[in-house]
């Protein structure tokens, strides 16, 4: 009665991979072992019964890209302390978090409805930044340059998008000022029209006019390596380098 109970298409879900029928019937036992000891502060009905079959691992899994890289940007902002945080399209709980120490505005084609103290968010075009030359004291744009021009949300196709958010990066930034870069590192090639993947060298070129002052790496192993060696994204097929520039001059 159970089984049926669940539907056919949960059932051919579960068929189609024999670990899933393992931890399926795992699910089973502890049903009806749970039951028969419930002490009936809830409801316990079949219609409410969502199995989670995978979920029985040792340690928590994580995006590694996505887990790292604003964490490294964290840390890095903890030590610089800036008065204020620009972030431009990067992954939104970076800078929700990261207001709770330091002002941030968030700009992105989609402003996020977020309502946090020292949280702020507008729109901008990133081929097009509404501030200032020389502005900014501290900027991020992290896990998004490979994506422009390629239409994969919506914007127009334009094969040096990149090249053009990456100079309005740098004009907007004022001299001292710093940039946290975070972007697919590894052997050069676009993904169309996923993203594209970029050489360390390249990076270092289309930041002309900034120093580097660190560069860390989360390598297709996994991990994060702190002031990595550059020679190794060589070998990288989608490794995710991580850059804090500051811009030069006066």
């Amino acid at each position: 009665m159970y089984i049926l109970s669940l539907g056919k298409r949960t059932l051919k879900r579960i068929a189609r991979f024999p670990k899933t029928v393992a931890a399926f019937f795992s699910f089973i036992s502890q049903w009806f072992k749970f039951r028969s000891n419930s002490d009936k502060r809830f409801s316990l009905r079949h219609r409410d019964i969502q199995p989670r079959l995978t979920d029985r691992v040792t340690t928590t899994p994580f995006d590694q890209h996505y887990t790292y890289h604003p964490a490294w940007a964290a840390r890095v902002l903890a030590r610089i302390k800036p008065s204020q945080h620009i972030d431009i399209s990067s992954i939104l709980n970076f800078s929700a978090v990261v207001s709770a120490f330091i002002p941030v505005k968030f700009y992105d084609y989609r402003p996020a409805q977020l309502n946090l103290s020292d949280f702020e968010s507008g729109f901008a075009d990133l081929k097009n930044l509404p501030f200032p030359d020389n502005s900014i004291e501290s900027v991020s744009c992290m896990h998004t340059i490979e994506h422009i021009g390629l239409g994969r949300y919506g914007d127009e196709l334009d094969v040096t998008g990149d090249l053009k958010a990456i100079s309005e990066l740098k004009r907007v930034v004022r001299p001292g000022g710093s940039i946290l870069f975070v972007t697919p590192v590894g052997r050069p090639k676009i993904e169309f029209n996923a993203h594209r993947v970029y050489s360390f060298d390249q990076i270092i070129d289309y930041f002309q006019g900034c120093e580097l002052m660190e560069f860390s790496l989360i390598p297709d192993a996994g991990g994060l390596i702190i002031d990595a060696d550059p020679t190794i994204v060589r070998s990288q097929k989608y490794g995710c380098g991580c850059f804090w520039f500051k811009k030069t001059g006066s």
